[in-house]
């Protein structure tokens, strides 16, 4: 089974995670997706292969040296996001995109167009695996998983590169927020890692958001509308007033590079309660900071207003940035931009607008830094991804371990 090939087969299953089941895995499609791949493993002829009851599955790729060389690993996520099905996901490959539109669904008239998603252009001429429009493809983060996959299935048939132990990691509910939680460090028993979770080709990221949630109920009082003068207070009003206290320009659809923002993601209500929630993100952990008390603030004004408990708060930070743990071991992104180089791959390092499961882990002493994947338009029914873009990142994991054991 080739890269594309096992890419192809991971996508056919559904590993949707869910915030909202309280449990790990999120959801047990996960934990199928889990089971398949620990035989695959198996099968590869890997060994120390471990797959616990909450879907974390690690494996071990032996050292060929007798040298003393660091371990390190890579790590992928099982889910995919909550935000639009990964069921019956039905891919299909563009051979030698030309330039134009794609049509993904002909019936329901969705196009991925250049005009809308500009960086199609960069990937002219290369063979795009895109979707029918009506799923993600799950490149995020199976692309990840079938690109360390297949690297650990090329060392083991290319004796004569040399490298030290490696180890891989493949883990639930990164979508959620959670990946990491249940992620034993001293069990994976590396030095470092990377997470293979970025997305356009060279992409090498050690900056992320520090991030918080923010779910926010309203209470409102329902009377009769023919009798509600100075009597009803409608919850749903009452959020959208406070909605309207955030700045304008500073949301996702306003802000870029190392701007922060404010998110709403989800308004669900009725005149007696309403619910909403936020996701906050700052990549300065003092404008973070500052960001929530601005939040208390503003519902200290609506309380203030209507009267104490019209609006209740529940804030809880997700993870922060891992910069200032990869710092001190600078000598792991040198290795990773080397093995781009080797690999040929433009070294492209910036911030992630987001955060990995190597955030978490960075602050629970895995340093843990990103590189690409290569899908683009993650989360929704235009996301797609180059072979091309696949095959150099399983190329830049070999040149990795490579680099690693000639230290």
């Amino acid at each position: 089974m080739d890269l594309i090939e096992r890419f192809l087969k991971y996508v056919s299953f559904d590993t949707q995670s869910d915030e909202d089941s309280g449990i790990c895995p999120s959801t047990q499609k996960q934990m199928v997706f889990a089971k398949y791949l620990k035989e695959e493993l198996e099968n590869i002829g890997l060994e120390d292969i471990t797959l616990d009851e909450n879907g974390y599955l690690f494996a071990t790729l032996p050292t060929n040296v007798d040298i003393e060389v660091p371990v390190i690993g890579f790590i992928a996520h099982l889910d995919t996001s909550p935000d639009m099905s990964g069921e019956n996901v039905n891919p299909r490959i563009v051979n030698s995109y030309d330039g134009g539109d794609i049509v993904l669904s002909k019936e329901d008239n969705i196009v991925l167009s250049p005009r809308q998603f500009p960086d199609l252009l960069n990937h002219k001429g290369e063979d795009l695996i895109v979707t029918d429009g009506k799923t993600l493809l799950g490149a995020d983060d199976k692309a990840g998983i079938a690109e360390i996959v297949s690297a650990m299935v090329y060392l083991k048939n290319h004796p004569e590169i040399k490298h030290g132990k490696i180890r891989i990691g493949f883990n639930p509910d990164e979508e959620i927020g959670m990946g990491a939680h249940l992620f034993d460090v001293n069990k994976f028993g590396c030095q470092w890692a990377y997470t293979m979770d970025g997305g356009e080709v060279g992409e090498l990221e050690y900056e992320n958001f520090n991030a918080a949630s923010a779910k926010l109920t309203f209470s409102g009082c329902n009377v009769h509308p023919g009798y509600a003068k100075d009597k009803m207070l409608n919850s749903l009003l009452v959020a959208n007033e406070f909605i309207t206290m955030l700045p304008k320009n500073e949301t996702p659809e306003t802000t870029e590079g190392y701007e922060g923002f404010y998110h709403l993601i989800s308004v669900e209500g009725s005149v007696e309660k309403t619910a909403i929630s936020y996701i906050i993100r700052d990549h300065d952990i003092k404008i973070f900071e500052k960001r929530k008390e601005n939040m208390l603030t503003w519902v200290e004004k609506i309380n203030a207003k209507y009267g104490n408990g019209t609006v209740k708060i529940e804030l809880k930070d997700q993870y922060y940035n891992m910069r200032e743990k990869v710092e001190p071991v600078k000598h792991i992104i040198d290795i990773a931009y080397k093995a781009m180089k080797d690999a040929g791959v433009e070294p492209k390092v910036k911030p992630i607008r987001g955060g990995t499961d190597g955030a978490q882990l960075s602050f629970k002493g895995l340093p843990c830094p990103n590189i690409f994947a290569g899908g683009i338009n993650f989360h929704g029914k235009f996301e797609f991804v180059p072979v091309q873009s696949m095959e150099k990142a399983m190329n830049v994991i070999i040149k990795i371990v490579e680099e690693t054991a000639n230290r």
